[in-house]
């Protein structure tokens, strides 16, 4: 059955001149696992009636994710932007080339994460990649602006932000330092908020592996971050 391609495709809808373009750090849709499932779900079955016809909701729906997710294995936002345009005509092309019952056996939200994954694996070879906090904004010109307005209570006081405030950047710097085979775990299960078995997909590993280098990456970050104190 075809899949509704358009017979030049080599451009993704939803992608550079086709009217379309990533906008970043608008607020992600408010789902919780159940709903991201639901979405997944429809918009596998509407990209198994038509890539075309379907792809930019796919490129709506994620691209926050995916830039998330690149931005903080690559730690360049400019870095973290291409990866995700790649990532997203990357995927179109392959879904280009797909089936319609092989889109619809998809883990589609894994799969994505995937294809950015390598591609950011594959732009990092050679670069040490720059720190970037975990709950670091998004938004357009963020990296200059990391301040908030505080809530009225103790623990908002500037010096318990700037504690706070520290506590992340030293685990931001502690996780960047990681073997990779500990950090892109530990970005996906506890930033991401993938589960493991969807963690275990996107690392093309067994399930008993992730769950292993989560766990020895958990730990390593404690003993990391007890060090840090130490010597602070």
């Amino acid at each position: 059955m075809m899949n509704g391609c358009a017979p030049e495709s080599g451009r993704a809808p939803g992608i550079g001149d086709m009217g379309f373009r990533l906008v970043l750090g608008q607020p992600e849709p408010e789902a919780g696992r159940a709903g991201r499932t639901m979405e997944d779900d429809r918009l596998r079955e509407r990209l198994a009636e038509s890539v075309d016809g379907a792809f930019e909701d796919v490129v709506r729906f994620y691209q926050d994710r995916l830039f998330s997710f690149a931005l903080r294995v690559t730690g360049n936002r400019e870095d973290a932007e291409e990866v995700a345009q790649d990532a997203f005509v990357r995927a179109y092309r392959a879904l280009c080339g797909y089936p319609a019952d092989r889109i619809r056996a998809l883990a589609l939200r894994a799969w994505l994460y995937r294809i950015t994954l390598n591609v950011a694996r594959n732009r990092l070879r050679g670069k040490k990649p720059r720190i970037v906090s975990l709950d670091h904004s998004l938004s357009a010109g963020a990296e200059e602006d990391a301040a908030w307005e505080p809530a009225d209570d103790e623990s908002r006081r500037p010096d318990a932000l700037y504690e706070s405030e520290r506590r992340r950047v030293d685990i931001a710097a502690l996780v960047a330092s990681l073997p990779e085979r500990y950090r892109a775990p530990l970005v996906l299960r506890y930033v991401e908020g993938l589960q493991l078995d969807e963690v275990a997909r996107v690392l093309d590993q067994p399930l008993g592996t992730t769950k292993s280098h989560v766990h020895r990456g958990v730990n390593a970050l404690r003993e990391a971050l007890t060090s840090s104190r130490r010597k602070g």
